[in-house]
């Protein structure tokens, strides 16, 4: 697989080379700093992506002599040949488990549960070099971690970000929608037309079924990725029918066996008495639409869904709807549903659900009270709300451009800095204060508290000892360092494994599936404080002494 990457990447490739250090060994990590949407969290996603390209990363022949074409012609040709060897053998990658809830910059943190907050030696917080750095760091909970050959190290910087940014930032939306949503609302994704390509397409449809989607319209991702696959009809089809004379077929085998019946001639008698029930006249149903709705009852007699809003879903939608619905359960069958793609959706479901209901009760049907009502038609999160707070009777939802396209942020900013180069931390300092880096090579701790709830995340030296559950830990909280806290966890969890080593995949990877169901979990442990969606409680990121000391140290001798 050719690798994906940067120009500028390569010709930083070849000043490593150039310097005969390309193989000094190195460690980068990758993460992002503000919390997508103004949220707290993000859901790591693209891991099982990632490892599949670094596991097949190499130059071709091919790729090669293209790289001799767009490189300077000073370029020796030596280095040209150090490029056909290259592979991925001799890197090392640890991350967060796909799915799992990875926290964002933090800023000025409030003081965490179960925390004791201590002063500095003399009382204050501790200044560097006339600043308050407490304001200065940013939490950077690496997604995962990166160790090899300088040169390889670099060089899969564009690629891993590629793969991480945009599917955490889809999965991360699609997790909002389902928190809005609830559990039992069904949501579908339906962008593939709306994405930014083909690619984009799929990935969105893969990684909002992570996030907590339940189904796609796309069929290549259903086929691909194994998601369950929905979709009826749409107004195009009611459209194109006129009149009654258009159905054909008209007849139906009932459910049980028997002689096939008139399905239309059926459904006209239903009408008129759906009509006398609703006090509407007949007359005014569309009979286009109660032929398109006919016809395609008698081609899915058992996955019926009807679209009311294509004329008008009181007088002619609605009625034709529960027409076509109470003649197929005349047969045996069951409507699978209604769908709404216009007006007032929260309102209109309540008055679709009072039809229904009294539909069910007068004609003794009683499942026709619960016929499921799904609504699209640019869905947003402000939609989801409206919902919320108007008491819709929805119980399924279709998102597309929304969720795919990801308007409110486009971009989840995720970025890849060195930590170390031969043996030596790396500190990036800038006057952008947001992009300072957390130096060294480290491991990641989840902290929770006496209920189950994560409560802060611990950065420490890869050589020091690992914090235990029970123990007293002395913390600096990023945004508060010039004071030490103290705290004990009740559980304490290693939130990076090794998933990448010796060129393989070395840890059993889980299905989409499972991802699915890691990442909910991850979400429904969450405090609510931090589960918000808007104004969340900010979740504290700590390092240990040993690495604010490293990282003063390195802050110092910089100045």
């Amino acid at each position: 697989m050719s690798p994906l990457t940067d120009l500028y990447q390569l010709t930083m490739a070849y000043g490593h080379w150039r310097a005969r250090r390309h193989r000094a060994p190195a460690a980068a990590e990758l993460f992002f700093r503000r919390g997508p949407f103004g949220g707290s969290f993000a859901l790591g996603a693209g891991l099982a992506e990632a490892l599949r390209c670094l596991r097949a990363f190499r130059f071709s022949n091919a790729d090669v002599a293209y790289l001799r074409s767009v490189l300077p012609s000073t370029t020796e040709d030596a280095f040209f040949e150090y490029l056909s060897t290259l592979d991925a053998s001799e890197v090392t990658v640890s991350a967060v488990p796909e799915g799992s809830v990875v926290f964002a910059r933090v800023g000025h943190a409030p003081s965490p549960p179960m925390l004791w907050r201590g002063r500095g030696a003399a009382g204050c917080p501790r200044p560097w070099g006339g600043r308050d750095v407490s304001a200065e760091v940013s939490s950077q909970v690496p997604f995962l971690q990166v160790k090899g050959p300088l040169l390889v190290v670099q060089l899969l910087e564009t690629m891993l970000l590629c793969l991480v940014n945009y599917a955490s930032l889809v999965a991360t939306n699609a997790a909002r929608f389902r928190l809005l949503a609830g559990p039992d609302v069904k949501l579908m994704e339906m962008g593939l037309r709306c994405a930014q390509g083909p690619d984009g397409a799929l990935s969105a449809s893969k990684y909002s079924y992570i996030g907590g989607f339940d189904s796609t319209s796309n069929v290549l991702a259903g086929k691909l990725y194994d998601i369950p696959v929905r979709g009826t009809i749409a107004h195009s089809f009611i459209m194109s029918f006129t009149s009654l004379e258009e159905v054909q077929p008209r007849e139906l085998l009932p459910r049980a066996g028997g002689d096939p019946v008139d399905l239309l001639a059926l459904a006209m008698a239903w009408l008129q008495r759906v009509c006398e029930l609703l006090q509407t006249p007949p007359e005014r149903a569309n009979r286009g639409e109660l032929a398109a709705f006919v016809s395609y009852a008698i081609t899915f007699p058992s996955d019926f869904q009807g679209l009311l809003d294509t004329y008008c879903v009181r007088r002619s939608g609605l009625p034709n709807f529960c027409a076509v619905a109470l003649a197929l359960q005349q047969l045996g069958y069951r409507a699978i549903g209604v769908r709404l793609d216009s007006g007032d959706l929260a309102q209109q479901s309540k008055e679709i659900r009072r039809v229904l209901r009294a539909c069910g009760a007068h004609f003794q049907v009683p499942w026709f009270e619960t016929i499921p009502i799904a609504v699209s038609n640019d869905i947003s999160e402000q939609s989801l709300e409206e919902f919320i707070r108007e008491g819709s009777e929805i119980d399924m939802i279709g998102i597309g451009t929304n969720l795919v396209t990801c308007p409110l942020q486009p971009s989840l900013g995720c970025v890849y800095k060195l930590v170390e180069v031969n043996g030596s931390p790396c500190l990036k300092l800038t006057e952008d204060e947001e992009k300072m880096t957390i130096p060294g090579t480290k491991m990641i701790y989840r902290l929770y508290d006496a209920a189950g709830h994560p409560f802060m995340d611990l950065m420490a030296l890869e050589e020091e000892p690992s914090p235990r559950a029970g123990q007293e830990l002395v913390v600096r909280v990023l945004g508060q360092l010039g004071e030490t806290s103290k705290v004990v966890p009740t559980t304490v969890e290693p939130l990076h494994h090794t998933y990448f080593r010796d060129g393989q995949v070395c840890e059993p990877l889980p299905s989409l599936t499972e991802v699915r169901t890691h990442a909910q979990v991850s979400l429904s442990i969450l405090s609510p404080a931090h589960r918000r969606l808007h104004d969340p409680q900010p979740y504290p990121v700590a390092v240990t002494e040993k690495l604010h000391q490293l990282l003063t140290t390195l802050q110092q001798a910089s100045q």
